[in-house]
């Protein structure tokens, strides 16, 4: 390992903004396995297309209907 090294050059990294963090969430059995199932068909790990949708939703600014 050197004792130095020259950063000068360096970039920032231009995904920063779109790190993902990890959270601890408890969700219903069902919901999980429908997503599971949907991750069987399309082929896109479950914790992925969780993310995705709850993603469009936010981005879409959805709002929640509790009855």
């Amino acid at each position: 390992m050197r004792e130095e090294y020259d950063f000068s050059n360096a970039k920032k990294n231009p995904y920063v903004s779109r790190l993902k963090k990890q959270i601890t969430i408890n969700l219903y059995e069902d919901t999980i396995a429908f997503f599971k199932r949907q991750a069987d068909e399309t082929g896109v790990p479950y914790q992925n297309l969780i993310n995705l949708y709850l993603t469009d939703c936010a981005l879409h600014n959805r709002k929640i209907t509790i009855s």
